[in-house]
């Protein structure tokens, strides 16, 4: 029998800011404020009757100028064409710009295809108004497509196998590229009793980002990381996460979850990601070898986020327990996620990089639900297949 839990929306609560906190002052920053700080004078070696502030020298300026030059980064982003990883590239670099860095993002494919149609694509424009270079090809040949250009940086957030990351890696390495850093997937981690995963437990042998890993570690960068990513929000993701409970229920439509409902998961806003990001290229030699979970620090329920889905848009939610087994259905087709608790905890960012993060459900879904309807999603036409199988099967009626 299904179980069926009807939830009224209830006012949402007066906002509150949601804005990205700035990161911590890392080592690099604080040695960079201590060293630029004091003046440098040059004193004349007789006394005079009226004494002025001397200006700073030349000199003094000089090493100003060496020690900023010294703190920004050239950095190459490998960026997939599709997919929920591509929109972290896009932050990412984002973030990098504002910072003063130099990015060139390098995104697979050709620009004029249907894929660079859709967000976050849509929005290179920015990170060129910014100063940023955008191009595209085969990650196979980057060393033609980027040239004689010099990187300090690489991040791979494309490639999901070692055949796809290994000319990238390779070609870092020949070309003298310091820091490496690679987009993984905590999807790698083997289940466990104990919830929820942290830097160290078991990883799935045959799992091809396990591969990946494995080979940057062999390579003897002055500096490489791993970031394990799970499912995130954010404007730009093309991948449905929220939008899979906006469709439901904007359409006064059952939302079915499998199970009870009381599964962990774990939702980051992409710029968390994205700031986790540029504090291992702030803090390279305490990046050095570290594997991070590149999440938020917080767990939802499948229940807990419908509801806060359903708050956004300030509609009524009806919520339709199933067994996938009984009812006849993958649960990888109908649900947009692993039907268990999949949470793991960002641990090391916090302890290595002095990471925090910013994510905030109630507000950040209020936001990207203005964004789904600014776009008309809610207007569009849709199919529910596989839902009106399950709904059928437990004889739960659905008007239309």
């Amino acid at each position: 029998m299904a179980a069926a839990v009807t939830i009224a929306a209830p006012a949402l609560p007066s906002r509150h800011s949601s804005s990205c906190s700035l990161p911590p002052l890392t080592h690099r920053s604080l040695s960079f404020v201590a060293f630029t700080s004091p003046t440098i004078t040059k004193l004349s070696s007789h006394r005079s009757p009226r004494r002025f502030p001397s200006a700073p020298s030349t000199s003094a300026f000089s090493i100003k100028a060496a020690a900023a030059a010294a703190d920004k980064k050239r950095v190459l982003v490998v960026n997939a064409n599709s997919g929920g990883h591509a929109v972290i590239g896009f932050y990412f670099a984002q973030q990098l710009l504002s910072s003063g860095h130099e990015v060139t993002v390098l995104t697979v494919g050709d620009e004029s295809s249907d894929k660079m149609k859709k967000p976050p694509f849509t929005r290179f424009s920015e990170l060129v108004s910014a100063g940023g270079k955008t191009v595209w090809g085969n990650p196979a040949q980057v060393g033609d497509i980027v040239g004689t250009a010099k990187f300090d940086v690489v991040l791979d957030n494309n490639g999901k196998d070692l055949d796809t990351v290994k000319p990238v890696a390779d070609w870092a390495k020949s070309a003298g590229v310091e820091q490496f850093l690679y987009i993984s997937s905590a999807g790698i981690y083997k289940p466990l009793d104990e919830i929820p995963h942290v830097e160290g437990d078991l990883v799935k042998d045959d799992a091809s980002h396990v591969s990946v890993e494995k080979y940057m570690a062999g390579l003897s960068f002055s500096s490489w990381a791993v970031f394990r990513p799970q499912y995130m929000i954010g404007s730009g993701n093309n991948k449905d996460c929220e939008e899979w409970f906006f469709d439901r229920i904007v359409r006064d439509r059952p939302v079915p979850i499998p199970g009870s409902g009381m599964q962990l998961t774990n939702i980051s806003h992409v710029r968390d990601l994205s700031s986790m990001l540029s504090l291992a290229v702030e803090n390279s030699a305490a990046a050095n070898g570290k594997i991070f979970n590149c999440v938020s620090d917080r767990a939802v329920t499948f229940d807990g986020l419908a509801k806060l889905c359903a708050r956004a848009a300030g509609r009524e939610l009806k919520i339709i327990h199933y067994d996938p087994k009984a009812v006849g259905i993958d649960a990888k087709k109908a649900f947009p996620f692993r039907n268990m608790h999949f949470y793991a905890e960002p641990r090391a960012a916090k302890e290595i990089l002095g990471w925090t993060g910013t994510t905030n459900l109630p507000e950040d879904l209020k936001e990207r639900f203005d964004e789904y309807v600014k776009i008309s999603r809610d207007k569009k036409p849709m199919q529910f297949d596989i839902d009106d199988k399950i709904l059928e099967s437990l004889k739960v009626a659905v008007t239309v």
